[in-house]
């Protein structure tokens, strides 16, 4: 009987055992109701909560933030506005004085105005089909007349001297400016001045009849004036291609070119500049910065 009595109970025991084992949550001790839960405990818990929303969702003060950071590094890296008429005149006599070693008087100082720059600023891009708008109104009403024309009038009009004179740095540069000018050259057909693939006496050919625009390097230009293919006696205007290379060169600054430049406008425009007879047409964007600020340079008001 004790033996059967004891298996029993040791079978009692074995029993609960498993049953604990399969019901953990018997184990557990309870935690009473919910309102025997710490307030800074729920709080914590509501918090976390919060938070986890708050990555998923986006939060509207930050993004203002994040947008004044972005605007602000915009406006640091805006381009600069457009060079003034006054600017463009005061950079470009700076360079040639620097470039040539001279001081301007005051008296030649006084006689160049404002007026002489064509501004085409707004243009400083690459769009060279926007030029025409700027040239046409350079004429005003005798454009059609002076940049059309294909004829040659006795004494009016000169052959080989043309109205309007591209000097650009190299040949390649001479034609796509001359791309600008498409509807001017129809029935007068532009003159390339360049070196690569055109022999002078070429182009002296084609300078023996009416030329209304012109496109060239300097160096070729200058040797066509030198020989007198190349008449001046129409000139109204000179567009310099200011634009800079993928090496961060251009017209006033490549070495070699910028040297023939000089000497190309030193003895044949600058004095015609000086008198009001000659504009001139900066096609590209100013540097900003210390060029305005050139010491004994003081520029009459156009």
């Amino acid at each position: 009987m004790k033996s059967r009595t004891a298996a029993a109970m040791g079978s009692g025991k074995v029993e609960k055992k498993q049953n604990a084992r399969q019901n953990p949550r018997n184990n557990r001790k309870p935690l009473g109701p919910k309102s025997d839960i710490p307030k800074s405990k729920s709080k914590k818990k509501k918090k976390t909560k919060n938070n986890n929303n708050h990555q998923n969702d986006t939060d509207p003060i930050e993004t203002k933030n994040k947008t004044t950071v972005v605007t602000g590094n915009n406006s640091n890296n805006a381009r600069p506005p457009p060079a003034t008429p006054r600017q463009q005149l005061s950079y470009f006599l700076s360079q040639f004085q620097s470039a040539n070693g001279v001081q301007l008087s005051s008296l030649e100082l006084e006689s160049i105005k404002d007026s002489c720059i064509l501004d085409v600023s707004q243009e400083s891009g690459q769009d060279v089909m926007r030029l025409e708008k700027y040239i046409k109104e350079a004429f005003g009403a005798k454009w059609k007349e002076e940049l059309c024309e294909g004829k040659l009038i006795g004494g009016k009009t000169e052959a080989g001297s043309p109205a309007v004179l591209v000097v650009a740095t190299s040949a390649l540069r001479s034609i796509e400016l001359l791309r600008g000018m498409r509807s001017f050259t129809k029935e007068c057909c532009a003159v390339k001045l360049f070196s690569k693939h055109m022999k002078i006496d070429e182009q002296v050919s084609l300078l023996k009849n009416r030329v209304n625009i012109a496109s060239g390097t300097p160096s070729r230009i200058k040797k066509l004036i030198d020989i007198e293919a190349l008449g001046l006696s129409r000139l109204s205007l000179i567009l310099l291609d200011i634009h800079t290379d993928v090496k961060g060169y251009s017209l006033l600054t490549l070495p070699q070119v910028r040297d023939e430049f000089w000497d190309l406008y030193k003895n044949y425009f600058h004095q015609q500049v000086v008198q009001g007879d000659l504009r001139i047409c900066l096609y590209g964007p100013i540097p900003n910065g210390n060029e305005f600020k050139v010491k004994s340079l003081e520029l009459a008001d156009g």
